[in-house]
């Protein structure tokens, strides 16, 4: 991870934990976390959450344009982290099969799904107006700040 983005991790997971710390309730620390990382990130037009309710997921806290409510499971770039369990980088959205375009502005995404006794619960979901806006560093440092979250 470049030290500008290593840094800038650093501070959104010590901002996060300081946060969320001692509050149980999920859905006030998604908000929390949606509006840090809304905020807090470069050339981001939407940050936020779906939870998973039965075969779908459901939207949540997030920061940005009005966005679908219910996506299907493996339907989408969220409802594919889901299904596959595991991060989905998608540097230009217009070549991935099946996008969801709930905002024509977006370009890029990055899901991070949120696994508790492996089980899939919900998504992180962050979108760029930029083309490949998102890399290996970004991945990473979402996938810690989820992991800070669902520690909470």
């Amino acid at each position: 991870m470049s030290g500008e983005k290593a840094s800038l991790y650093r501070d959104l997971a010590a901002q996060l934990a300081s946060l969320i710390e001692g509050e149980p309730d999920r859905i006030a620390n998604a908000a929390n976390m949606a509006a840090l990382l809304y905020h807090g990130l470069p050339h981001l037009n939407w940050a936020g959450f779906y939870f998973t309710q039965g075969g779908e997921l459901v939207l949540g806290p997030f920061q940005g344009q009005p966005a679908c409510v219910r996506i299907a499971w493996g339907s989408g770039v969220c409802g594919t982290a889901a299904a596959r369990g595991e991060t989905v980088l998608v540097p230009d959205v217009h070549d991935f099969p099946g996008h969801i375009a709930c905002d024509p502005v977006s370009q890029s995404e990055l899901v991070v799904p949120l696994i508790e006794a492996g089980h899939v619960v919900g998504v992180l979901d962050l979108d760029s107006p930029r083309v490949a806006r998102f890399d290996d560093a970004d991945r990473a440092g979402c996938e810690h700040l989820v992991a800070i979250f669902l520690r909470r």
